[in-house]
């Protein structure tokens, strides 16, 4: 937003160092508990960040929608009316994403188990940290707004009458326009603007409601196709550093092996003489009758 009363650039950045925490606490907890960190970790904060601000921004436009409809609550209630519109979504969210990341450590790579084990536990933090942490940071936002305090300097700027009398450079800097004429009280966000008086009258048309049956019934029949299509198999080469010398040895193996078929491998089992002339002999036999 442009006023600097409204801002809420500090509220996204708690958003983020949400997720940063929670990175940090499944990363520490896993690596006291021994869990291997490899490579592929690497890469779990990234998902954590994606789910962490998307948490984040149900929390605030649920806070919004809360506040709009009950200006003159306290905070303890328009807490309580966001955690009853918002939680449920994260914690489903949530929910799901845990234990599909929880049920990928049952895999035979210890690799895969590995960054399962991390980013599973980096999502239980990161909702504990958007439930307690995040809350936290939207109490202390409102009260901010409340005050008429600045988003970057907390400081208590003058709105109302008196704009007219400030400089430009005052109110560019201080409340968001260079204009003298008295603020006037934020509306409704243009995006919620957009969607409740465009998009959902355009969705709820006759017509439209029958051209979205027919793009998910041409969508279903392609993806059920598709699934017809998907060979099952891993290609191991994902599973290791882009310069480690697995990579040449699959692609020679591929390149030159590739045509004889599977490798077969043939074990004893027993502890036998090798010393015997006997036995070395019946070994070799049976190695000659498998050829």
């Amino acid at each position: 937003r442009l006023s600097c009363i409204r801002n809420n650039v500090w509220l996204a950045s708690c958003g983020v160092l949400s997720s940063g925490l929670a990175v940090l606490s499944s990363f520490g907890l896993m690596l006291f508990c021994g869990v291997p960190f490899v490579v592929t970790v690497a890469n779990a904060p990234f998902l954590i960040l994606g789910v962490g601000v998307d948490d984040m921004f149900i929390m605030i436009a649920s806070w919004e929608q809360s506040s709009r409809k009950k200006e003159k609550s306290s905070v303890e209630s328009l807490l309580a009316e966001t955690y009853a519109e918002a939680a449920l979504s994260v914690t489903i969210t949530t929910l799901t994403d845990v234990l599909a990341f929880f049920i990928g450590t049952w895999t035979a790579f210890p690799s895969v188990r590995s960054f399962c084990l991390y980013t599973g536990t980096a999502f239980v933090f990161c909702y504990v940290y958007t439930m307690t942490f995040f809350g936290a940071v939207l109490v202390l936002n409102h009260k901010r707004e409340q005050g008429n305090r600045h988003w970057l300097t907390c400081m208590r700027v003058d709105v109302g009458r008196d704009q007219a009398e400030n400089s430009c450079l005052y109110n560019a800097c201080c409340i968001g326009s260079c204009s003298r004429q008295p603020s006037q009280p934020e509306g409704e966000h243009p995006m919620s603007t957009f969607f409740k008086k465009y998009y959902g009258p355009f969705v709820t048309n006759k017509w439209i409601k029958l051209l979205m049956v027919l793009l998910y019934g041409a969508y279903l029949g392609g993806s059920v196709y598709g699934c017809t299509q998907i060979r099952e198999g891993i290609d191991l080469r994902n599973l290791a550093n882009d310069d480690s010398y697995v990579i040449p040895y699959y692609d020679d193996d591929d390149k030159y092996f590739s045509t004889y078929g599977p490798r077969v491998m043939v074990v004893i089992t027993e502890s036998v003489d090798y010393w015997n002339e006997s036995v070395r002999l019946g070994i070799e036999s049976c190695v000659q009758n498998l050829e």
